[in-house]
């Protein structure tokens, strides 16, 4: 964990690698090691103070000034920022900062404060998932720890369950859906949080959870004969084909409404079968939802 490339830097903190390199070569605050084949590697400490600069940078401080700031100056100056959008992204910056350095306490607090402050659904919406979607470009090059990546995950599992226990709703919905991964998909913070949404708004939710076989979702739907079926992709396996696992699941339960979400959904070019449904993005799901209690 204490050797990041330029493209991580780039993925994280949103500054093209070509800028990171000019300000390299013109200001003090970056100063990357190399390997013997002359390829830039970072530090924690330098990522870090990438992602403070590019914060300050992105709301109004010039890199020249920003460059003569101490890190105490730098810190006052990230703290001081009050727009809305700046506060959230600092506050995804420092749960990055507390994942590279293993302070679990400490990001485990910070989840729990803007839980008591936001709420879980936002939280969810604009600190989680943002924070998920930085740190996620990491799990896909092996950059970080794969106990990293647990150990953050279960934290974030943690409070949506609870979230799932104690939500309760204003709404009388006579639906019953089903959740589940198929086989290849162990990521269930979509799902759950799809979970919490569903309850809030009085749908019945039977959660079958992660890796589930198509012959089982198969069986569970004759006996429960629910609503609609849903499924949220986040990190499928390699050897996992989408287009069979539409054919095959469609064909199994024909006359059920199938739901799915998730990033291979955006990019699909292939015939959809008629009983499945994409939503591509968050505002869709959410939506999608809203309209259950009608």
């Amino acid at each position: 964990m204490n050797a990041f490339t330029i493209k991580d830097l780039e993925n994280l903190s949103g500054i093209k690698a070509h800028t990171i390199r000019i300000w390299e070569q013109r200001y003090s605050f970056l100063n990357p090691n190399r390997t013997d084949t002359n390829i830039r590697f970072y530090s924690n400490d330098e990522l870090k103070t990438l992602l403070n600069i590019a914060l300050l940078n992105k709301y109004g401080f010039k890199i020249s000034h920003i460059d003569q700031m101490t890190s105490e100056d730098l810190s006052q100056k990230i703290l001081s920022l009050s727009h809305l959008q700046a506060q959230q992204e600092r506050i995804v910056n420092d749960l990055i900062k507390h994942m590279i350095d293993l302070e679990f306490e400490q990001f485990e607090s910070v989840i729990d404060e803007e839980i008591f402050k936001r709420g879980i659904e936002k939280t969810i919406i604009q600190i989680v998932f943002p924070f998920l979607e930085r740190v996620g470009v990491l799990w896909v090059t092996n950059h970080i720890n794969p106990a990293q990546e647990h150990l953050v995950t279960n934290i974030i599992r943690q409070k949506l369950i609870l979230g799932i226990e104690t939500a309760t709703s204003i709404f009388s919905v006579s639906k019953q859906c089903i959740l589940f991964l198929p086989e290849g998909e162990h990521h269930e913070i979509g799902l759950l949080y799809l979970h919490y949404l569903l309850k809030s708004k009085g749908v019945k939710v039977i959660y079958l959870g992660a890796n589930v076989p198509n012959k089982d979702i198969e069986f569970v739907c004759k006996v429960k004969s629910p609503d609609f079926i849903y499924t949220h992709l986040t990190s499928v396996a390699n050897n996992f084909n989408f287009e069979k696992f539409l054919t095959q699941i469609s064909a199994k339960i024909p006359n059920q409404q199938i739901y799915v979400s998730g990033h291979l959904t955006a990019g699909y070019k292939k015939r959809i079968p008629d009983n499945v449904f994409f939503k591509t993005s968050l505002t869709q799901v959410v939506e999608f939802i809203g309209t259950l209690h009608g």
